[in-house]
């Protein structure tokens, strides 16, 4: 299985590649340009300086002079053979390299190698001064020049390089091992337990270790909660079965004890859609990095276009340019993606941070009411119903966010499992104004509405229409309860069947600190 911490590390090692090809590539021809250009000046420098002193030794028919001239010249090792020639008596004089790196005579030497330049020998007898006195060609060289140091140098270049490449990856694929570690060994253990959780019995499921002090660290912190606050409900259960059984005595304690275990039932439920919650973002984060992992696979194919056609020297303007707008647009959806998956998982944080927490602050109402919608698009996604959100900027709530999350988030799924047909398309509107100190809060669909024989039972706890459906008939009682009991606030509900359901909330802005009774 291609995990997502494998395509994180060869995303970043195959973006590393491309910036150092890239790189290397124009380190390359720059050398190589530079080396042609050296080789260019010494090619006219050792031409001109034999066209100034070879004319007079000639001339004179001074070999030794002529082959002093040869020797200095051939001090560079790119210069492989000089040959000069008289124009009466051909071949005069000239120089080879040997295999070993010696000079020796031409005369009876196989032709040298290297790419041959020639050029004219001109005598002028008295020195420029004497301009009447006519130029006279006493004969021609030849030169020999190598390739061989440009070649060796630009190949010692790309190996260079290339080693340069494969080190980096190597060092970027141990830090990514390393890094990556701190974020999926602790995902691994909340995946694992969660589905220890949901396959075992909850005695049987050790708790995760709290050891970690980060955001992945409040998460299992928070599932641990969980498990206790399970376990704690199912002993409570059969604490009350037994001594249901044990003794008609004790009837009116088992009764108590059954109304403990239903609001122990009600915190349960509340906690237990943050099991839910952690599949449907895990799924909702997939599709960025699958876009960003794509874009980086064009990203790589442009490069190797490009990389080609800079080998196969047909590099065109129109091509560096079609790149440039193929590395933009692969660029742009790589961190557009990138910062949305950094937005779920934000939202992510704090909306499991407050459920599983009780505790108290100011927040946002338009900014938090948009976090748990974000929380709810994996399951809002799954059906044509869409959700309108009308909230002021400026009002700010002193409560407890994590209750008002699962009033929300139970007001919403309410109305997606009972106000629509499957496959059936409508709207979901939540409002909010505020008036004085108080909140008020309208969710509305346009479904198929309740029926008056319903709408008065709606808020008791176990009353559902979809008995043996999956529904517990304790979504809305839990709303009722935490409005009335924990908020000190009110609910009502108005229906007509055909035309959809409003729902209305009116809490305080300030929640009174005497109002925590949940």
């Amino acid at each position: 299985m291609f995990g997502i911490q494998s395509r994180l590390k060869l995303l970043f090692v195959v973006i590393v590649t491309v910036v150092l090809a890239i790189s290397g590539s124009y380190t390359q021809y720059s050398l190589g340009k530079a080396l042609e250009e050296s080789n260019q000046r010494l090619r006219k420098g050792v031409i001109t300086r034999l066209q100034i002193s070879l004319p007079s030794a000639l001339w004179d028919l001074d070999k030794s002079k002529v082959d002093s001239i040869v020797e200095a010249e051939m001090l560079p090792p790119e210069v492989v053979a000089i040959r000069v020639y008289d124009s009466s008596v051909g071949l005069f004089a000239g120089k080879l390299r040997a295999a070993d790196g010696k000079l020796v005579a031409v005369e009876g030497a196989p032709e040298p190698a290297g790419q041959a330049v020639e050029a004219a020998l001109v005598f002028q007898e008295g020195g420029s001064a004497s301009a009447s006195i006519k130029p006279v060609s006493v004969g021609r060289v030849v030169i020999n020049f190598s390739r061989a140091q440009i070649d060796q140098a630009l190949a010692s270049e790309l190996m260079r390089k290339v080693i340069e490449v494969l080190l980096l990856d190597l060092i970027l694929v141990v830090a990514l091992s390393l890094s990556l570690r701190v974020v999926f060994e602790p995902l691994k253990q909340l995946r694992d337990g969660l589905f220890d959780l949901a396959t075992r019995g909850t005695d049987e499921v050790e708790e995760l270790p709290e050891n970690r002090r980060d955001e992945l660290g409040e998460v299992i912190r928070g599932f641990n909660q969980i498990q206790r606050r399970l376990k704690s409900t199912i002993g409570r259960i059969r604490e009350a079965e037994d001594a249901a059984r044990r003794s008609a005595q004790q009837t009116a304690q088992a009764l108590q004890d059954l109304r403990q275990t239903q609001e122990s039932l009600l915190q349960a439920e509340r906690l237990a859609s943050l099991g839910s919650l952690v599949a449907g973002v895990a799924h909702e984060i997939n599709t960025p990095v699958g876009i960003a992992l794509t874009s980086a696979s064009v990203l790589k194919a442009a490069t190797d276009e490009l990389e080609t056609a800079v080998k196969g020297a047909g590099l065109k303007k129109s091509d560096i340019l079609r790149y440039v707008e193929t590395a933009s647009e692969s660029a742009r959806l790589i961190m557009n993606n990138a910062y949305r998956a950094a937005h779920l998982i934000h939202s992510f944080k704090q909306i499991a941070v407050d459920q599983t927490s009780e505790a108290r602050r100011p927040f946002g109402l338009h900014e938090y009411i948009e976090e748990i919608v974000s929380s709810l698009q994996p399951k809002l996604k799954k059906t044509p119903i869409s959700l309108v959100l009308h909230c002021p900027d400026d009002i700010v709530l002193d409560s407890y966010p994590g209750a008002f999350a699962q009033v929300i988030t139970n007001l919403t799924l309410n109305c997606v499992e009972h106000a629509f047909e499957v496959d059936t398309a409508g709207e979901i509107l939540i409002s909010a104004r505020l008036d004085g100190e108080v909140v008020e809060l309208h969710v509305k669909d346009d479904g198929k509405g309740i029926a008056p024989d319903v709408l008065d039972r709606i808020f008791d706890p176990f009353f559902t229409t979809r008995r043996g459906q999956g529904g517990t008939g304790l979504g809305l009682n839990i709303v009722y309860n935490l409005i009335v009991k924990q908020f000190l606030g009110t609910i009502a509900v108005s229906s007509t069947l055909g035309q959809g359901t409003h729902f209305t909330l009116r809490i305080p802005r300030v929640t009174p600190v005497d109002g925590a009774q949940v």
